[in-house]
């Protein structure tokens, strides 16, 4: 790896349940970047709204989840026992939760709304005004940082990357049905590139990871190789 001082913002952009988070923590445990995990953040919000019962029958109550956007405080805490940051709602820490499939089928019409789109864009904006960070979502390298020195767009095929969401839930002891989880990814492939606020789209200037056929250590590898190649410019100017 590259010894250099310079710090950078790796922007990581995808669809859902492609590996994303997973790449992003690996990479910023190798670079000693702190990880921020924006899916968390509007998972929190979702679980925050099902716990409240602002989402019945499938139905939203917008205007109440807006009016209750300040008293949803997301922090991070570092877990040591995997070597990653949980994600805390109000103190507890709620990251098993958040992963649940009840969240991921309503997070999306969640991150839809501006008024919350607003919200965590601009905390996620503070987080990063130091550099030297990892952040993976939809709309990380369009967005949020624009101006991101490394924009990566991470996809696979709809049939792995829900298979890789049905191994993670078992292994973590939920009954779930492989057929639905795949519907829930197509619907939520559609809705995130057809939204109005902020649609999932690869920024101009991002490079494509299709990982379908990759480990995760040969993922890692291709991005760290262009993560060095960024810092090896700089250091050469």
């Amino acid at each position: 790896m590259s010894v250099n001082n310079k710090k950078i913002i790796i922007a990581i952009d995808g669809h859902s349940s492609c590996g994303k988070s997973t790449v992003a923590k690996e990479l910023a445990k190798k670079l000693g970047y702190l990880y921020l995990d924006s899916g968390a953040m509007y998972r929190t919000v979702t679980l925050y709204a099902l716990r409240n019962n602002m989402i019945h029958n499938g139905e939203l109550n917008v205007s109440v989840l807006i009016s209750k956007l300040d008293e949803i405080h997301i922090t991070f805490k570092y877990n040591p026992d995997n070597q990653s940051n949980d994600t805390l709602l109000n103190g507890e820490n709620i990251e098993d939760e958040i992963r649940q499939l009840t969240v991921s089928q309503n997070v999306s019409r969640v991150a839809a709304i501006p008024e919350v789109r607003n919200h965590l864009v601009a905390l996620q904006k503070e987080m990063g005004k130091f550099k030297g960070i990892v952040m993976d979502g939809r709309d990380i390298g369009t967005v949020v940082f624009p101006e991101a020195e490394l924009k990566i767009f991470m996809t696979a095929s709809p049939d792995i990357r829900a298979k890789r969401r049905y191994d993670e839930l078992i292994a973590k002891g939920s009954q779930v049905n492989y057929e639905e989880i795949k519907a829930n990814i197509v619907d939520r492939d559609h809705y995130d590139e057809n939204r109005e606020v902020s649609p999932l789209r690869k920024a101009a200037d991002a490079l494509v990871l299709d990982n379908s056929s990759l480990s995760r250590e040969a993922q890692l590898n291709w991005v760290l190789d262009k993560v060095n190649d960024i810092l090896n410019d700089s250091r050469n100017r």
